[in-house]
Formats: C-alpha cells, structure tokens, sequence
C-alpha cells in the first residue's frame, strides 16, 4: 500500500513538472493572462458540460451492466462511472493501468463477479473507441481540406487517427479470436506466480488453476453476451458518443472562454488524439494529454500557444480534476461500505 502510494506520489509530481514546464516553454504570463481574462459563464459553461459527459458514459455503464443481469439504478451508475475515471486518473497508463480498480468498484457497487464488473468497464471502454475515431475522421478530413501544407503536427495527427482506425480495431479483433491462447497463457504463467506469493504469505491461500480458469471464462462469456446484444450496443455507442461530443464542447467552450473560438472540426480531431496520450506512464496520462492538446491546437487552428494552453487547462480541469475530486470521495464511500459488509 505505502509503494502504490508513493508511486502515485512520484506520478503527479511528474505530471506538475511537465505542466510547469509546458507552461514555462509558451510564456508563463502571457497563459495567466489569458486565464485571468477568461469568460466566467463561459467556465460555469465548462463544468456543466463536463458534467453532461460524465452522466452519458455513466449511462452506457448502465446500459451494459443491465445487460449482464447486474443491473443498479442509474444514479448509481453514473457514480460508480466516475469513481472508475478516478481510478483512470490517479494510476499510470490511463485506463489500462486503472481498470483493474474500476472493475472492483463496479463489482462491489452492483454486488457482482470481479469478472463481471471488468467485463463491463472493459465492454463500455471497447464501445468508447468507436465513435472517437469516427469524430477524429471527420475532423481530420475537414482540416487537412482546408489546410495549405501537411506540416509535421498534421502528419503526426493522421498517423493518431490511422492507429485509431485500425490498429486497435484490429489488435482487438486478434485478441478475440486468439483468446483461449491468451486464458491458456494467463493460466500457465499466472499460476505459478501466485503459488510462488503463497509461500511469503502467511494464512493466503492461492486460487487453484481450475478456479483461475473459470474467471476467465466467466469474463469472456460476459463479453461476447454484450457483444451479441445489438440494443445493448446501439444504446452504449450513442451513449458515448454523445460523451465525445460533450468532450469536444468543453474544450471549444474554454477556447472561448478565452476570446479563442475555433471552427468545430478542429476539435472533433484534437481531443480523440490527445486522448491516445493517456497511454502514457503518468496519472491518467495528465501533462502528456495537455502537451498534445496545445501543439495540435497551434498547429491546425490560428491559435497562439500560450491562449491554446490556458484553454487547455480549462478543459482538463472539469474533464480531469472535477472526477477526480468527486470521484475519490465516490470511490472512498465505497470502499468503505464494501468492508463493513458482512460479507468482507
């Protein structure tokens, strides 16, 4: 506990260092100034949007724990969605490092399988793909239509957008089609792993292979039930997005919060590309996303950089910092009620 902690310690500290520095690198008080100057219902306009998002994609957790037989009430859904962005948020690599956290929440908040829950986050995470790239798509037609050169940044974008379009797709792809290799790797590889911490650890004893294999197998029959069920799909996929769009609304509207309005398909291809950069080792991607953000920006959208980075941190604090205040406390509650029950 005290080394994950210390980690995500070291994380944020990373992540304030790359920020002051992407702030010091485009003029400290030429981006104070601009966030000084920035329209105050313009900013009530950022957190209300940003509120938006969070409820749609909370509901496309709903729709798919529905789905699985877990249902919860939707409220309920929309909270434990964001205790999972919180979970994204403080661990490195985004969602990949915090799903593992998210699928435990989601478990104990609709009293369900470990493995249901992460194939529900898993699930609602897949669908999220989907219609980023084709808001990524379109923004990346309709600025390279109307841009003089393919310079570097636009280039880097179109390499984004390719791997949005199709090397994920098809990794995914792959990876469902090869997944009892994968349940016999994980088996034949984990196994020996936690008989090995059994030995170190007093009074634990370690799954058996058997028990191991059918966790697995209840995951993947978990998503291949969603995966075949077309409402479930069509509802979670206009579900998200609308989620990207609010996504997109929010960094336009700190962009005029900030007397910096840009044409609508330039964000529709900033912010699903900035978003590959939570892949990142930094808690939830944060200064690697805003770096990104503000050089694509400049680069497709006559916007300077220190006006582009003062929008930037306008939209990462309603799309990062307000889920991650609201959902520690979310996240806390329920650790907290998942050990006083009896069941614990």
């Amino acid at each position: 506990m005290d080394g994950n902690r210390v980690a995500t310690l070291v994380g944020f500290a990373a992540t304030l260092v790359v920020l002051a520095g992407l702030v010091w690198v485009v003029g400290i008080d030429d981006t104070l100034a601009a966030l000084t100057a920035a329209d105050p219902v313009a900013l009530a306009a950022v957190a209300g949007i940003a509120l938006l998002w969070l409820v749609s994609w909370g509901l496309a957790l709903w729709t798919v724990l529905r789905a699985l037989g877990s249902p919860v009430a939707p409220h309920t859904a929309v909270l434990v969605f964001v205790a999972a962005v919180f979970s994204n948020n403080v661990t490195p690599f985004g969602q990949a490092g915090g799903e593992p956290l998210s699928a435990l929440l989601i478990s104990t908040a609709a009293d369900t399988e470990y493995e249901t829950g992460l194939a529900a986050i898993a699930s609602v995470d897949t669908v999220h793909f989907l219609p980023s790239v084709g808001y990524a798509i379109v923004g990346f037609t309709f600025v390279a239509a109307g841009a003089v050169q393919l310079t570097r940044n636009l280039a880097f974008a179109a390499a984004a957008v390719a791997v949005l379009a199709i090397g994920i797709p098809v990794a995914a792809v792959l990876g469902w089609q090869h997944r009892y290799r994968i349940e016999g790797a994980v088996i034949s590889g984990f196994t020996p792993l936690v008989t090995a911490v059994a030995r170190v650890v007093p009074r634990w004893s370690p799954p058996a292979a058997a028990s191991i294999e059918a966790r697995i197998e209840r995951f993947f029959a978990a998503i291949d039930r969603i995966a075949t069920d077309r409402r479930t799909v069509l509802q979670t996929f206009g579900l998200s997005a609308f989620g990207w769009a609010c996504l997109a609304a929010s960094l336009w509207t700190s962009l005029y919060a900030v007397g910096a309005p840009v044409p609508a398909e330039v964000v529709l291809l900033v912010v699903p590309v900035g978003s590959i950069a939570s892949v990142v080792p930094l808690p939830g991607g944060s200064g690697a996303i805003e770096t990104v953000l503000v050089t694509l920006l400049v680069s497709t959208a006559p916007v300077s950089a220190p006006v582009a980075t003062s929008a930037v941190l306008i939209h990462r604090v309603g799309s990062y910092l307000l889920p991650t205040l609201v959902g520690g406390g979310v996240a806390t509650a329920l650790g907290v009620d998942h050990a006083a029950s009896p069941e614990t």
